[in-house]
């Protein structure tokens, strides 16, 4: 299994997993600066390869008044700059075939929301910019669906793929994560579990997304223990504050220590 595709991806030879983590979007140059110095210094001193992760827009709202970006390419430049700065890959997510072709000019990775990754036209247009594409599995799709969205990214002569499983619909107000998915799904490309994401309570009848962030270490936890590659977090300073999906997101603060424990458990896990 290829893991060395991401642009700029310091893997080491501590056979750990890689974190993609960053706000979930960009709400200015500052906050974007302010975390990434904080997760690389701890990715550094942990031997964790790092990809910093921001939406330069959040197309996917419950309600029309809910924050979208600060104008995308300002938000791009942004990436980039942390990109630059740190030396670290970026990702960003695309939402529509324009998207695709602008955003590959500043970042190394391209993501598939979950809700359109059976889209065909954008997850083709993706593949063709030659970036990394990372493929959200959609709530709703089974691991072994999965196949045929990398396939699809594969027939364009385009090797450069991930799988990121953030959770399978539980009814109309909740996530679960079916760990029997991830064996399945690192068959076809390396895999990732989105922990927050996969801990968000959709559609509350106020139109803003609830979330359970207590459970992020049992989650992560639980994704090294049956060999996830790569954890996907979102983070943010000021949780309560952020401007898009604070109520799942990890305070910050709490990072180090959680990394550290699953750089732990990844140890363990290697010896078995």
């Amino acid at each position: 299994m290829k893991l060395d595709l991401v642009p700029k991806l310091k893997f080491t030879q501590s056979n750990n997993f890689f974190l993609l983590a960053g706000p979930c979007a960009i709400e200015g140059e500052e906050m974007a600066l302010r975390i990434a110095e904080k997760v690389v210094g701890i990715t550094t001193k942990l031997e964790i390869p790092y990809v910093f992760k921001g939406s330069f827009k959040k197309a996917n709202r419950s309600r029309i008044d809910s924050f979208t970006g600060i104008g995308d390419e300002k938000a791009l430049k942004i990436l980039r700059k942390v990109s630059e700065t740190f030396d670290v890959p970026t990702v960003t997510d695309i939402h529509e075939i324009s998207d695709a072709a602008m955003a590959a000019e500043y970042v190394d990775v391209l993501q598939i929301p979950a809700f359109l990754v059976r889209q065909t036209d954008l997850v083709v247009a993706a593949a063709e910019t030659g970036k990394v594409v990372n493929l959200k599995k959609g709530q709703f799709m089974s691991p072994e669906s999965m196949k045929h969205a990398v396939t699809k990214v594969t027939d364009c002569n385009n090797e450069q793929v991930l799988i990121t499983d953030r959770g399978t619909m539980f009814g109309y107000q909740d996530m679960i994560v079916d760990f029997r998915g991830i064996p399945t799904m690192r068959q076809y490309a390396p895999t990732v579990l989105d922990v927050t994401h996969s801990l968000q309570q959709p559609n509350q009848s106020a139109g803003v997304t609830g979330g359970r962030p207590e459970m992020i270490s049992t989650i992560a936890k639980a994704g090294i223990a049956v060999g996830v590659d790569g954890i996907f977090i979102e983070t943010h300073f000021d949780p309560k504050n952020a401007k898009s999906d604070g109520a799942n997101m990890l305070d910050l603060s709490l990072l180090e220590k959680l990394l550290t424990d699953l750089t732990a458990l990844r140890r363990t896990v290697n010896q078995l």
